[in-house]
């Protein structure tokens, strides 16, 4: 099976609510929401195709994208649960990507996901994502999420 190794990773992703070509679209919703209006409203289904790029400009390099859904599970504060699979399409990694399914509290400054899996060069990974909000536009949705990972893997 190869030898363990640790691999770390830095990317930025963008996940758009509102714009020409968005990247996260809502695709169910609850007939009725209790507590406060937000982007994401408890009960809420959205699935993703969003960029990861090297920095926080949406023209940087691109590195890979995120495909999978988040919904909003927290009926008192904004908590997403995540089922998304992270593709490298850039470098060393092109090709294969590592799955995150786990509880994100947004509004805390520093989240930690859960990687409970991947392919490739990343076959068998376990390991954590740290998340920070770069950026959030509290009228549309949109944000900027920079990611720290650690994976360990067999290559």
């Amino acid at each position: 099976m190869g030898t363990e190794t640790v691999t770390k990773l830095h990317f930025f992703l963008h996940d758009i609510l509102h714009d020409d070509k968005p990247t996260a679209v809502l695709v169910a919703q609850a007939n009725s929401s209790h507590g406060p209006v937000s982007a994401t409203p408890f009960g809420s289904v959205y699935v993703i195709d969003d960029l990861l790029t090297e920095g926080p400009e949406p023209d940087s390099p691109l590195v890979g994208n995120a495909q999978g859904f988040y919904l909003s599970s927290g009926q008192k504060t904004l908590t997403l649960l995540m089922g998304v699979d992270f593709e490298i399409t850039a470098g060393p990694f092109s090709g294969s990507s590592f799955s995150v399914v786990s509880r994100n509290p947004v509004p805390e400054p520093r989240r930690e996901l859960a990687v409970v899996g991947g392919r490739g060069k990343f076959r068998m990974a376990r390991g954590f994502a740290e998340l920070r909000t770069y950026s959030f536009n509290i009228t549309n949705g949109n944000a900027i999420i920079e990611y720290d990972v650690t994976l360990l893997h067999y290559e």
